[in-house]
């Protein structure tokens, strides 16, 4: 079977290395499209891919429609809105990511954020310490449970809201259970978001939400900038000059969010929350795996287009 890596930002050599010497190992062969500038270049390269191991790269519909040997595409990393699952069970081929490999960079991040956030962006001026402040974890998955971790090692108090784990699954990691959003954002110092970019939380962050959060509170976002309602978000934090929004991706309104606010705010240039060489190389090995998992017993554990 041919595996394609077709990355627009390539995986460090040591990951690539990994990935080749896992696919060749396994009776495949393996082929490389890094640094492409058009959609047309990976068209022409997916053409005879029975596999494909994608970054952030979009497999849109006409990437699919072009792959005619395609049988399965995997997202090295967790998020995986840039795979148009809907195309990929049209044409049989199978959609997954790679849950986990990401989430101690993630979270990290996440915590790096909040510290910078509390010392006035490391300029002067008397800033606050994580110990004995809350947090709200918005989706406690892989990478919120890391950050309930690493904030319980500040000394800080866990506060989670996930309604597809249990009361009993949270309270066995040393996290409180949050009854319900609206109770998350009002008993939280930090709400830190780990949700997934879908239609159904797209734009779901906004003004009823975080207009509850108490004096001084910061919303953190490592996960994606469409589930923040922006104008809402804007309208609020006009409006309380006490709250704060760091995010890992800048917002479409940037230049606004950065005039409005000044340091009560600071967005990431782009998306860092994997951007580590562990991260990196992680991901592209569990990628690389599971797609001879696939090939030889069929395994399905992380397909998303179920």
């Amino acid at each position: 079977m041919k595996v394609l890596v077709a990355t627009e930002k390539p995986f460090a050599k040591a990951a690539v290395n990994g990935i080749r010497e896992i696919v060749e190992k396994n009776g495949h062969s393996l082929s490389l499209l890094e640094k492409y500038s058009s959609p047309e270049e990976l068209k022409a390269a997916v053409a005879d891919a029975d596999a494909l191991i994608v970054r952030s790269d979009k497999v849109t519909a006409d990437v699919v429609e072009a792959a005619s040997c395609l049988k399965i595409v995997v997202r090295a990393g967790a998020g995986y809105d840039n795979l148009d699952l809907a195309a990929c069970s049209a044409h049989g081929i199978v959609a997954m990511n790679t849950p986990g490999q990401n989430s101690n960079a993630v979270a990290e991040l996440a915590l790096g954020l909040m510290i910078y956030m509390n010392r006035n962006q490391f300029t002067p001026g008397t800033g606050s310490e994580l110990k004995g402040k809350t947090i709200g974890i918005q989706a406690y998955g892989n990478v919120g449970r890391l950050v309930g971790k690493l904030a319980m090692g500040f000394g800080m108090d866990v506060i989670a809201f996930d309604p597809f784990l249990s009361a009993e699954k949270i309270e066995q990691s040393g996290a409180r259970v949050a009854s319900s959003l609206e109770e998350l954002y009002e008993k939280s110092d930090f709400v830190s978001l780990h949700i997934p970019a879908t239609p159904q939380t797209k734009g779901s962050i906004g003004k009823d939400l975080v207009s509850r959060m108490p004096k001084g509170a910061c919303l953190i976002n490592t996960a994606r900038k469409e589930v923040i309602n922006e104008s809402e978000l804007l309208e609020v934090l006009t409006e309380r000059e006490d709250l704060r929004y760091v995010a890992d991706v800048a917002p479409e309104r940037a230049e606004e969010f950065k005039e409005k606010l000044g340091k009560r705010y600071f967005g990431t240039p782009k998306k860092m929350g994997a951007e580590t060489a562990e991260a990196n190389i992680n991901a592209g090995l569990a990628a690389a795996s599971q797609i001879c998992r696939f090939f030889s017993d069929g395994d399905r554990t992380f397909q998303l287009n179920k």
